[in-house]
Order: C-alpha cells, then structure tokens, then sequence
C-alpha cells in the first residue's frame, strides 16, 4: 500500500473543479440486475463493479482485458491471446490456465460447469451489453466462490450491423450482429470469426463463434427464453520465459531443453470446440409470487497438446438453477423473499498420451470422473422507507467427486467435500440524497476444481481440501450532482486452506492448500459525468479514474520445512491504479486514452522473485459517418502506446524460474462497422 494518496486528491480535486456538466449518466444511476434482483447501484448492499456498454466498446472489439481491469479489485489477464485469467480481489494462485473460483453467468444460464472452471474464452467479448462483477464471496444467493461473480448480459436493442478489423500481427476480426424485437418476441443473432498470428511465436489464435438468443411473452406476465452457444476456439501456447530468455528475445516461444522438447516443438496450444444450449421461463402467478427455472446443457470436446503429454478431454454438463420469488409491499416496506436451488452435473472422460510433436503417441493415463454439485438458497430483502436496504441469505452448498481410472492402473473412489453453510448479511444506508454508506459480512467456499482434483500430474488428489473464509467490509459511495461519483471499499477477507499451484521438474502441475491468507484491501473509484469544454476544438471531456491497494499476507504456512508465514501473497500486486480520459473532438471524433499501472508483486511463495511495476496506455478514436443506407463508425487504436515490456499474465510459482509472458509491444488496430438503418 504505497501509492500516494496526494495523487487520489489531485485528481479528485481536477474533477471537482470542472466547469459545467451535461445529463450524461454516471455509473451511480445504473440499476444492477444482481440475477433477478435488481437494485439501484447507490442502494446496492453488494460491492458491485459495472462495465457499461460504453466502456466495453472503448477498448478493442476483440478483447476483454482491457474493460474488466478499468474496475476496481478486478484483475484479467491472458499469458497470450485467448488465454484468459480473472481473479477479484485476490490472486491466480490455482489457475495456471483457465477461469477458477469465480462463479460465471451468461444471462439466465450459469457459464461455469459444475467443478467451477469456465471457459470465458470461447465467448466473442462483443457479445456483451454490460458486465456486473460481485466482488467477494456472494455465497447465500450465488453459493461456492470465495473471489466473486460475474454477470454477463447480452441483451440488446434492435440492430442489424456488420464490421471487420484488421491490425498488426495479423489480426483479422469479421462480425454480423442481428437483434429484433417485437410486441411480444425477440431475436438476437450474433456470429464472428477472428484469426491472428500474435505477438509471440507459437501464440496464434483462430475463433469461430455463433450466439443465438430468443424469447417470447406467452401471456402477459410469463416469459420462455431460449440460448444456443456454439464455439470453436484454438489458440497456440507459447509457454514461460525465464527473465534471461525474456530479455534476449521477449518473442520467443519455450526454448527445448536437454529433458523436454519447447513449446514450438511440441506444438503446444488448446483445442476448444463446445456447445452450449438452455431454456428459461418466468411464471407469474400473481402481483406477488412468480416462479424461476433455467436449465442448459453443454458438451466440449477440448485437446492439449502440452510439453510432456498430449490431452484430451471430453465433457458433458447439465445444470439447472430455479427459485419462486414472493413480494410484498407495506406502507413504508417493500420485501422480497426467494428460495430455490441450483445444481449442476459434469462428467469428464480425460485421456492423456505421449506428445510427439503435436500428435498423440503412447498411451499414459485414462481417466473418468464425475462432478456432482449444487446449493440450496434463502434469501431475503428488504427495503425501509426507501433509506434502510437489507440483503440477508444463507445456502447449503454439496459437492462430490467420483473418479474411475482405466489405465495404467484400475481403480476408483468417490472424494466428497463437506456440506457448507454460507451465510451473507448486507445492509446498505442513505444518509442523505446522493450519500450511501454500507456494511457487509458474509462467508465463501470454493472446493477444488476437476483440473486441480486432476490436473496434468495425471494423479487423483484426495488429500485437497475445499478453501473457505470470511469476509468483512464497509463501503461509501457519494455522487456529487450530476457531475461526479465516487466510491471507496475497505475489506478484510481471511482464507483458510488457500488453494495453491505448483510446478514439477516435467512442468506439470499440482496443487496444494496453503494454510491461511489475511487480505485487506481499499478500492476506489472516481467518475465525472461529461464535461461540455465550450470549445470549437475540444467539446467534452469525461474521466474515470479507479484502484486499489491491496495488503495479501500469507498466515501459518509451511512448505518443505520452510516458514513463509508473512510473505506477501504470490501473484498479487499491492497497487493498482488505471483510467480513462474520453474526448469529443470537433464534435465527431471521440477519443479514448487509457491508462494501466501494477505495482510489483512476487512471482514465487518465497518472495525472492518479484515483477517489475509496468505501465501501460492505449489510445482509441472512433468517427461516425452518415450514409444514405447505413450508419457507419470507423475506429482506430493504438495498443501500448509506451511500447512496455510487460507481461498480461506470469506464471507464478513456474519449475526453472519460467514466470514471465511478454505482452505485445505497440501494436495497431483499424476497424469499420456498418449499421443498416
């Protein structure tokens, strides 16, 4: 926690003294969905981040990164392009690959699959209309997940659009976007397909994608929606870099070494094809009881060529989330109770074989396992003379493993994690018009995922324990007219059995819990509404300006005889600042400059590793040109402008001191977009 605070003020009293402000919205006045109870944001009990529209299409059409680490306490990474990390107020401790710890939604439909992994990569970042991000555990409505939640939401107005990019490293990106609505019924279709051949070698992405997404009012109050996901996703992984190598030649895949062959060798990359398809509906019984049910199905056919073994795998998941919802309105109280249940089932048949320069070879281990998991949930809220807001929940979470291994050795168990009960209690006070003051405790719980139960050591591990704490924090949140809003957290979030990955000499990697974190933590954010500059050159201005600074502290943890109680946490770095300035210029040009920077952080548990801080700007201009047929924007964007040597995303705790994945240096992107009136 060594930022200083003077530079918070200074930019805090620039907002301030801005001149004159026009009607455009700030974050504060957004009503957050918080998955069918909604909630205006300066009422909210929750820490919630939102990524509005806006600002997912400042940043690159094919990237998410960039939007998600504009929010306070949110951290997206991707090693190389496609390979995607998130982690909310915490670390990537277990996630070598993948998304973990972080319960994911896609509207009505959960994304994560029953042992808790989500594959956000398979999803165009254009699909989306806005991001929610419930920062914490959220376990009474949202069950087990110590980090957070996300909410993805697609919906959208009525258009008919199609556009292409193309920019440096031969990135290519097409697009078709359909949504209609009518009295009754509405249709989204939404298709793409991008290829590029990155920055580094051996880290060339290639993605199809189709989204279709449909609903329709049957009667008055009751509403069926249906979503089918298809994705076929295949991007190369260059692998880890030593800081030796990295400075040599940043562009460089793995090298081979004398026991196993490099990333190039090897042609190590992902092959993701999935499919995705649920119904939901919404059953109105009267002004006061309505009932809720979704349920989607999903199969993927995923392949790992890695350093030391190929992989293949093939899941089938099923998963169903229903509640009734029951209302009522007093003189001076509204209440809102709901219980429900949701669940999911998974089985995955993993295969894994000898890589022979990208092919499968000699068979080295056979596996089938079975994830069963769900909760039950209560909750209640309720709402006092529009000043008191209460959100009190409580869920019973179950969750249990079944393995069957064929080869070499037959054997099989069952692994079941104990029953938690996870309680969450918020309430949220208006002092005054505009001032919000808000409390929150609540408990989290995260059971290993099946790629940690089973991760590419190919051994079963019973001896993993579920992760579990408590976390305490107090918000405020104040807008300033209609000219400026800002908000700060401070929490404190206790970890016990903390999930921790390793590396052995084969680069395969296991998992362990590591006794207990304590992490306390402050995030802010600060937003200005538009400035109108009254000038013929420069004719608005808004600003956005975010952080945190974050003190993760390893508690009673030991590895090998070695103490490392006290070491700062591995992956997390203790400041974190970023932010926007948005410009109209000559009053139809907009111009977005970004800015993003991380503080050092350690690499390895011992702390004797650390990254450097980095930071890192962009700069985006967008042009809208009208045409008889067709509304057509043009952009134009210029990835780190700074040309950093930095990395999205290190390999913590890497065998042979391999953490590091440079990032693209400056890079280039131009984009059209046509919109058919």
């Amino acid at each position: 926690m060594k930022l200083k605070f003077s530079t918070f003020l200074m930019f805090l009293g620039f907002c301030i003294t801005a001149q004159t402000v026009d009607s455009t919205s700030l974050i504060s006045e957004v009503v957050i969905d918080g998955y069918r109870k909604p909630a205006k944001l300066m009422t909210a009990t929750q820490s919630v981040a939102v990524t509005s529209s806006h600002v997912l299409r400042q940043n690159a059409p094919d990237r998410l990164v960039e939007s998600l680490n504009l929010l306070s306490g949110v951290k997206m990474e991707e090693r190389s392009p496609g390979s995607y990390r998130i982690s909310i107020r915490g670390s990537t401790l277990r996630s070598p690959f993948g998304i973990r710890n972080v319960k994911i939604y896609l509207d009505d439909f959960v994304l994560s699959d029953a042992s808790g992994n989500s594959y956000l990569n398979l999803l165009d970042p254009e699909l989306f209309r806005s991001i929610e991000v419930y920062k914490g555990p959220e376990g009474g409505d949202f069950g087990s997940a110590t980090g957070g939640t996300v909410l993805l939401k697609t919906s959208s107005p009525s258009i008919a659009e199609f556009g292409v990019s193309a920019g440096s490293f031969n990135n290519f990106k097409g697009k078709v976007d359909y949504s209609g609505r009518g009295e009754k019924s509405f249709l989204r279709m939404f298709s793409s397909y991008q290829m590029m051949d990155s920055y580094r070698e051996q880290s060339a992405l290639e993605r199809k994608f189709f989204f279709l997404n449909a609903g329709r009012n049957y009667s008055e109050n009751n509403e069926v929606k249906g979503m089918l996901i298809y994705s076929d996703l295949a991007y190369q992984t260059p692998g880890g870099l030593t800081f030796d190598q990295m400075m040599q030649d940043p562009r460089q895949a793995r090298p081979k070494t004398q026991a196993v062959g490099g990333a190039k060798e090897q042609q190590a990359a992902i092959y993701n094809k999935t499919v995705m398809a649920g119904l939901s509906n919404v059953l109105q019984f009267d002004e006061k009881l309505s009932h809720f049910i979704a349920v989607h199905g999903s199969y993927t056919d995923f392949r790992n060529p890695f350093i030391t073994n190929y992989e293949k795998r093939f899941e089938v998941g099923a998963g169903v989330r229903t509640h009734f919802n029951f209302e009522n309105n007093f003189e001076n109280i509204f209440s809102q109770s709901r219980i429900g249940f949701e669940g999911a089932t998974g089985h995955a048949v993993i295969r894994n074989f000898d890589n022979n320069a990208g092919q499968p070879a000699g068979a080295q281990n056979f596996d089938n396992i079975f994830t069963r998991s769900g909760f039950f949930f209560l909750s209640q809220k309720a709402v006092l003379k529009q000043k008191l807001f209460i959100d009190a929940s409580l869920s019973l979470n179950l969750m249990k493993y079944e393995w069957e291994s064929l080869f070499p050795n037959a054997e099989n168990g069952v692994k079941k994690f104990d029953n938690e009960l996870l309680p969450n209690f918020g309430v949220s006070y208006t002092v005054s018009p505009g001032l919000s003051i808000r409390g929150k405790l609540s408990k989290g719980n995260s059971a290993p995922t099946t790629e940690e139960i089973r991760s590419s050591a190919q051994q079963i591990n019973t001896d993993l324990f579920a992760e579990s704490g408590w976390n305490k924090e107090v918000g405020l949140r104040k807008q300033w007219g209609k000219f400026l809003y800002t908000e700060l957290n401070v929490f404190d979030f206790r970890l016990k059995n903390a999930i921790v990955r390793r590396e052995n000499a084969s680069a395969q990697e296991f998992f362990v819990n590591a006794g207990e974190t304590v992490q306390k933590g402050i995030e802010f954010t600060v937003e200005t509404g538009k400035l109108n500059l009254n000038n013929s050159v420069l004719n608005g201005l808004k600003l956005y300006f975010s952080g945190n600074l974050f003190d993760f502290k390893f508690k009673n943890y030991e590895k090998n005889e070695t103490d490392y109680s006290g070491n700062e946490l591995t992956g997390v770095p203790g400041t974190s600042v970023q932010g926007i300035v948005s410009f109209d210029i000559l009053k139809i040009i907009k111009a977005d400059i970004t800015h993003f920077y991380t503080s050092k952080m350690p690499l390895n548990d011992a702390n004797t590793v650390f990254s450097e801080a980095a930071l890192v700007g962009n700069i985006g201009l967008g042009m809208p040109i009208a045409a008889e047929k067709f509304d057509i924007h043009v952009s134009a964007r210029v990835q780190n402008i700074y040309n950093s040597l930095y990395s999205l995303g290190y390999d913590i705790n890497a065998f042979g001191n391999r953490y590091y994945n440079p990032a693209a240096t400056r890079n280039y992107l131009l984009g059209i977009t046509f919109k058919i009136k």
